[in-house]
């Protein structure tokens, strides 16, 4: 049975079964609740009515007092309720269990209602002792319609109580039948809810231990000693296998074609370097600075060590790290070299916190940067360009920021220096391109997000690196060759 299956056919028969013992509660105590409305619905009608009717006799008794339209009116608005009262008990008369005595207390009503006719007869006649007289007469009446409304009452709770004894008892044998029924339901629940979760979550456990091992690289599953399911999860179980398998071939596959490249790419860089003898080379350059030195063209000794430095530096195997103290040995003498093309026309700026000095880095990593901010950003100003390099540790993170205040770039053109797919890779007098620092960054690290790039035209660029540290301060780089 597929888990979809198991889904749509046991939650309903839970919800159902939860829905019948509700339905079950509510009818028992619906019944109840009648019961008592019809009995309660009687006595509050009887006693309201009590109470109407004296209201009415004291708005009688102001108004033969004093007969204004004010008293008149309340008089009326009492008379209409007294009305209103006497057909609300009438409704009731022929359900009621003391339908006789209701008749006779009806009948008081009556009375005292042509009662009150006559007094107000008498008043209207301006016979005030005759209309006192009908309102004693109706005093008295009143006190009678007192009386049989507490009569009505008593006589109404005398019929319900064996009634309501019997409400109780069935009120204890639905409570007693409600429990009961309410324990099965939760068993019930409980037995399905764990059978459908074992259902789910063993196939689930099994899966994900499954991609545990294939995320250590564990490829080589072993078979499972218990068979799959037959739903979802089992195909899913039986697709991580395959894609494991899959994924072991592809990867011997990779590491050969890898291993091509590797080899390929040792062969262009031992050709890039045998193009020049580096000994040669290097003792021409030392030569020619000593050669200055002794003519006394001091600068243009410094320049030629640096060059020899430059040189020297960027000659060394690019796949093994330096510490960032190195590599911003190697940038000032890049700076030294461009300050004595530039002169004032660029102002070159360092921020760097000393405490991130001896962690590793790629090697050729930030001057590659610098080198394209002269020859793209501040090569056609003619004066005021600055170039500012900030390197400061941020968690466990060491942020290198390189920027300038030069041409700036499109979108485009920023958004295709951050891609790191298999690109022509333009090569500079250094030998490196911008684009191979950030592709080497990636192979170095392992992640793609390590670069930021924020650019607009005429308004400079700043490339950021975020360089990772491990736990203790150092920083942890992967072999690209493995």
């Amino acid at each position: 049975m597929t888990i979809r299956r198991k889904l749509l056919v046991f939650i309903p028969l839970l919800v159902l079964l939860v829905n019948l013992v509700t339905f079950f509660f509510f009818e028992s105590g619906k019944g109840v609740q009648d019961s008592y409305d019809r009995m309660m619905v009687r006595i509050l009608l009887y006693k309201q009515s009590v109470q109407t009717a004296e209201d009415h006799l004291q708005r009688l008794y102001t108004y033969l007092l004093n007969p204004d339209e004010r008293t008149k009116t309340d008089l009326e608005h009492s008379r209409s309720s007294m009305q209103q009262m006497k057909a609300d008990i009438a409704q009731l008369e022929a359900a009621s269990p003391q339908a006789s005595s209701v008749e006779g207390y009806l009948n008081t009503w009556s009375t005292y209602l042509s009662q009150e006719q006559s007094a107000l007869q008498a008043a209207s006649t301006d016979s005030l002792s005759a209309a006192l007289s009908d309102y004693e007469e109706a005093e008295q009446t009143m006190a009678f319609i007192r009386e049989e409304g507490i009569s009505l009452v008593n006589e109404e709770l005398d019929y319900y109580q064996p009634l309501y004894r019997q409400i109780q008892l069935e009120t204890r044998k639905i409570h007693t039948l409600g429990a009961a029924l309410f324990t099965v339901n939760a068993l019930l629940s409980v037995v399905i809810a764990i059978w459908i979760s074992r259902s789910i979550t063993v196939p689930v456990s099994r899966l994900v231990a499954r991609a545990q091992e294939v995320a250590e690289g564990k490829l080589d599953l072993k078979p499972v000693p218990e068979p799959n399911t037959d739903d979802e999860l089992g195909i899913l179980s039986d697709a991580v296998d395959q894609m494991a398998a899959d994924l072991l071939v592809m990867m011997e596959k990779e590491k050969e074609s890898l291993e091509k490249d590797r080899l390929v790419k040792e062969l262009e860089l031992q050709a890039l370097q045998s193009q020049i003898n580096p000994h040669f080379l290097f003792n021409t350059l030392n030569v020619l600075s000593k050669l200055a030195l002794l003519e006394g063209a001091e600068q243009t000794s410094d320049l030629i060590v640096s060059m020899s430095n430059l040189l020297r530096y960027n000659l060394r195997s690019l796949d093994q790290p330096v510490t960032l103290e190195n590599e911003l040995k190697h940038v000032d003498e890049y700076i030294a070299i461009q300050k004595a093309r530039f002169r004032d026309r660029v102002q070159f700026e360092t921020d760097i916190d000393k405490s991130v000095l001896q962690i590793l880095v790629p090697s050729l990593t930030i001057q590659p940067i610098i080198e394209n901010a002269f020859m793209h950003g501040i090569d056609h100003m003619e004066q005021g360009g600055v170039i500012r390099l900030a390197i400061r540790r941020l968690g466990q993170e060491v942020l290198i920021s390189i920027a300038d205040n030069g041409a700036g770039m499109e979108e485009e053109t920023r958004k295709s220096l951050l891609e790191l797919k298999d690109k022509e890779i333009s090569r500079t007098s250094t030998g490196i391109g911008t684009r191979n620092v950030f592709k080497r960054l990636a192979l170095f690290y392992g992640k793609d997000d390590l670069v930021e790039i924020s650019s607009e035209p005429g308004k400079g660029t700043e490339i950021r690196f975020r360089i990772p540290l491990t736990e203790e301060g150092g920083i942890y780089v992967q072999n690209i060759n493995s």
